[in-house]
């Protein structure tokens, strides 16, 4: 790592996208490979995310409402209220990323000293008190949750950002992406298979939650440690500690991460409404609440079938062409899910799968494109802002699972949804089933169609980190030979 005082000076301004033919075979990314070791503490650094991300995203509502006794109106105005913060937290945790640098590197120390803040946060949150009485049991949710959320953040960020810090190497890129998804899907099957149960059949849920949550932060925090001893952060980087006029500078300008945010967007909008409004489609469209298990599962286990092949797709196809591809399969099998007649369930099934498939492929390499959108920024600036660019699609990202949230709720209000009724009307569950399907596929074609446009191939990449590595060798060179010709 160069030190803070090394020359910081934006580089000459580039044209809007490097040639295809790399000017200098100096930086190409030929170097970087990753050790088996390295791969493993990445995806258990995802595993440990997900202790306390999915485990909110999957429980807290129904804890809130069921057993501390918020509800179910005041529980969404805080889920919305605590997600827009998350959103701007996330942007605030770049910013800290970006002006930090110690002797463990960038990243790395925000996983020694983040990560048990972190989780026993996510303790604090699934322990509301229960004397507090009404209003003091909810402005403890908002506290601990908002909290949660920033915790998450500056560990969070830190983690997206190390991919791009730790290789150059498209294809090794492309596996810690794939490594990242296992780590998410295993603590999800996991989640499925040790909570769910708790809530279907514990006696005294709130302290069935208590004691599974101080066990994650036990586990935990032992997979960031090794996280934080497996990773390295290898990139060079000129400008240690980055000023917020740099990075302001670095985003300036960076048309691969712009249409990757909005395409994000419109993705993360399309796969949330069918989140969201799955246990209403499995209950009543299906007829039974309980494949809603199934469902999840088959979507889920999607991510094991897919991740391992992703790397070698990339090889073959480049992240571009693998992205569109799959977002199409996602298009088709939402399409299949929408018209799917209600008495095929097996059906439904697989088109559950053939989108869980398409999903994990675009969400894999969602982060390995993330992560060249740096070398954009520093291509055009001479600056890398790992935390910053991160943190900007990240946003994104947390803004769509609101958007995709909010659609699938208006929607049933739309269609005629009626809670609590016994039987819901033809028309409603027509409209849960377009819901389900043809909402998704709209706002992921459009993700698709945005990145028909995107800039960045391998080719164009090789020769970003090519233009990069010449530079810093022209002025390393020239540095050399300023005192020779002082003396």
């Amino acid at each position: 790592m160069t030190s803070s005082a090394a020359v910081e000076q934006p580089a000459p301004t580039a044209p809007a996208v490097p040639s295809t033919t790399p000017s200098s075979p100096v930086g190409t990314p030929t170097s970087g490979r990753l050790r088996l070791s390295q791969l493993l503490g990445y995806a258990s650094g995802d595993a440990a995310n997900n202790l306390a991300f999915s485990m909110t995203s999957m429980f807290l509502l129904l804890y809130y409402t069921d057993v501390v006794g918020i509800s179910p109106a005041a529980a969404g105005t805080l889920f919305l209220v605590v997600r827009a913060w998350d959103a701007f937290a996330d942007i605030y945790a770049g910013r800290v990323v970006d002006r930090t640098m110690t002797r463990w590197g960038k990243f790395r120390p925000f996983f020694l000293f983040g990560s048990l803040p972190l989780l026993l946060l996510s303790v604090a949150t699934f322990t509301v008190p229960g004397g507090l009485g009404g209003t003091g049991k909810l402005i403890y949710a908002y506290v601990t949750y908002a909290l949660l959320g920033l915790a998450y953040s500056l560990v969070n960020i830190p983690y997206g950002s190390l991919a791009s810090a730790m290789t150059q190497v498209p294809t090794e890129r492309a596996k810690l992406a794939s490594f990242r998804m296992v780590g998410t899907a295993a603590t999800i099957i996991m989640l499925s298979f040790v909570v769910a149960p708790q809530i279907r059949s514990s006696e005294n849920l709130q302290q069935s939650l208590t004691l599974t949550t101080l066990l994650f932060v036990v586990i935990g925090f032992g997979l960031y440690l090794i996280l934080f001893r497996t990773s390295r952060e290898n990139v060079v980087r000129d400008v240690a500690k980055v000023s917020l006029g740099q990075s302001l500078r670095t985003l300036r300008g960076n048309r691969p991460l712009l249409m990757l945010c909005t395409s994000a967007l419109a993705f993360l909008t399309g796969m949330f409404a069918l989140q969201t409004v799955q246990a209403y489609y499995a209950r009543d469209v299906l007829g039974d609440a309980n494949l809603f298990i199934v469902l999840t599962v088959v979507s889920t286990l999607a991510m094991f079938v897919v991740a391992p092949v992703i790397p070698r797709i990339v090889g073959w196809v480049g992240k571009k062409k693998a992205y569109i591809v799959s977002g199409l399969v996602a298009v088709v099998a939402a399409v299949g899910i929408a018209l799917t007649p209600p008495s095929l369930v097996w059906l439904a099934v697989v088109f559950f799968g053939l989108y869980g498939v398409g999903l994990a492929a675009v969400n894999t390499l969602m982060w390995a494109l993330e992560a060249d959108t740096v070398e954009y920024g520093e291509w055009r600036s001479g600056v890398r802002t790992e935390g910053t660019t991160y943190a900007v699609f990240s946003f994104t990202r947390k803004l769509g699972q609101a958007l995709g949230g909010a659609a699938a709720a208006y929607g049933l209000g739309i269609v005629g949804y009626l809670a609590g009724a016994e039987q819901q009307s033809p028309g409603a569950v027509d409209g849960i089933r377009a819901i389900a399907g043809f909402v998704p596929a709209v706002f992921i074609g459009i993700g698709v169609l945005i990145m028909v446009a995107y800039p960045l191939t391998e080719k164009t990449f090789a020769s970003m980190v090519g233009d990069v590595a010449a530079r810093r060798a022209a002025r390393t060179a020239e540095a050399e030979q300023s005192p020779a010709q002082e003396a």
